[in-house]
């Protein structure tokens, strides 16, 4: 298997702009905890029927899709009900992920979750990146992206690791207060630091 290494950060830091370099630029194998949620809430996956008993027809689309906004707004204002989601989902991602993981061939993999200090997931990896935003870059970001209120980011905010406690978590830092070029500069040399690293290990 090759190295895994988790890239974590809060809402709006840029873990995806990152992710996605290392893929495009490196070839690097990227394992993405939240699309692995959306996949054990598909139709027709028991995930999506356990939801469905226990908040109603509501949290469903037309099209019979989970609708993330309504789940979102169930759990968020009620923390039982937030426990029983993750209780749920957590170990039916980690299975999904692990998978995932397994099949890399670059020679290290990325493991990009918001959740990666909370959900437990780091300790799947061998380092840990921490994409690092201040928050009021962070709530802008996330508003404008995403057109929801400083409310309901700060709402998302609560429930993700703090800042200062996911930097405490960190074996690296990329600092994502500038723009994409000065973030890829960040990436370029963390790349080539990796495979340093896993030449002075290899036999």
């Amino acid at each position: 298997m090759s190295m895994i290494i988790g890239l974590t950060g809060g809402i709006g830091s840029g873990k995806s702009a990152a992710a996605n370099y290392f893929a495009s630029e490196y070839g690097i194998h990227v394992v993405d905890a939240d699309l692995k949620s959306r996949v054990v809430v598909e139709p027709g996956k028991p995930a999506l029927s356990r939801i469905v008993e226990r908040f109603g027809d509501d949290i469903l689309l037309p099209d019979g899709n989970l609708d993330r906004a309504t789940l979102r707004q169930h759990v968020f204002s009620d923390p039982q009900q937030r426990l029983w989601l993750e209780e749920l989902l957590h170990p039916l991602i980690r299975e999904e992920t692990i998978r995932d993981l397994n099949s890399a061939t670059s020679p290290y993999v990325l493991l990009v979750s918001p959740l990666l200090i909370e959900s437990g997931q780091y300790r799947l990896v061998s380092r840990v990146i921490v994409v690092d935003v201040p928050e009021a870059l962070q709530l802008a970001r996330t508003s404008m992206r995403d057109n929801v209120t400083e409310e309901q980011v700060r709402a998302i905010m609560q429930v993700q690791a703090q800042r200062t406690d996911r930097l405490n978590q960190a074996h690296d830092i990329i600092v994502n207060d500038h723009d994409l070029s000065h973030l890829h500069q960040q990436v370029d040399a963390l790349h080539k630091q990796y495979l340093a690293m896993l030449q002075e290990t290899s036999p």
